[in-house]
């Protein structure tokens, strides 16, 4: 038995954070620490929600204009949802600035695919699965496509920018988190993994995986899940320095930046 809360699912982005550093893990899941909104992240939340609403459009009017103009009806949404979002702004002229950085990803999403001739089966598509071992695995799969023959295709976009190949290990993780859920869900290896990278001059990574890969993939989450357990047990979430510490929000209470943890919740 664990000594802490730990979560009821097992979601790609937990685990992405487990492997970055356990104790930020511990401190976005465990401790549940705010952090602030960034702008990065909220465009990436408004060009999510424009890219999914476009697919709720006849095809034939599947333009960019037409999904340009989703962007700032998706914006009002996001900011009725939550006002603070606007204090991400120093005023008007940076937050238009902010929104026509989000139209350019939009644009630059027709270059890339072709709407007007795509169906998606499902987008936004929650899934929750339990492995054979028990574990339950939880996410959100931007895009799931169906051939008329069944080969299953997921897509992820990405609003940054394609990394270098040996780069890509995070996104390539999770978007083979997301193939064993749907191998698992589904019980069809997907044909195709698709990674859209909407930031810099726009790119699509794809993989075709096989069932050994997935199996392989299922093993590095089951082990992932194990290590979590392991430090639930004993309470040591270590610190992993890297360059993205640079990012945390968190270095007032980590070691690495003299900082002290807070006292571990109980079950």
């Amino acid at each position: 038995m664990t000594s802490v809360p730990l979560p009821s699912a097992l979601s790609p982005s937990r685990a992405s954070d487990f492997l970055q550093c356990p104790l930020l893990f511990r401190f976005r899941t465990i401790d549940r620490l705010p952090e602030s909104p960034s702008p990065a992240a909220l465009r990436g939340t408004l060009v999510h929600a424009c890219l999914e609403r476009l697919y709720e459009l006849p095809a034939e009017t599947r333009t960019p204009r037409t999904a340009v103009g989703l962007v700032d009806p998706q914006w009002d949404r996001l900011r009725t949802k939550d006002p603070t979002v606007e204090e991400l702004f120093e005023g008007e002229q940076e937050r238009e600035e902010w929104l026509e950085s989000a139209r350019t990803l939009v644009r630059r999403y027709f270059e890339l695919e072709n709407p007007g001739a795509l169906e998606p089966q499902d987008r936004e598509m929650r899934l929750q699965v339990s492995l054979p071992t028990g574990l339950r695995l939880r996410g959100y799969v931007d895009r799931l496509d169906v051939a008329p023959g069944g080969q299953i295709r997921v897509v992820d976009y990405k609003t940054g920018k394609s990394p270098h190949p040996r780069f890509e290990d995070k996104a390539k993780f999770q978007i083979f988190f997301y193939a064993v859920m749907i191998w698992r869900d589904l019980g069809v290896v997907p044909s195709r993994l698709q990674l859209v990278y909407l930031g810099g001059k726009g790119a699509v990574r794809w993989y075709d995986p096989t069932e050994e890969e997935l199996r392989a993939a299922e093993s590095e989450i089951s082990d992932i899940w194990a290590r979590i357990e392991e430090a639930g047990r004993t309470g040591e979430w270590a610190p992993k320095p890297s360059k993205l510490c640079g990012w945390c929000e968190h270095q007032a209470l980590c070691p690495e930046f003299g900082g002290t943890p807070p006292p571990l919740p109980t079950a």
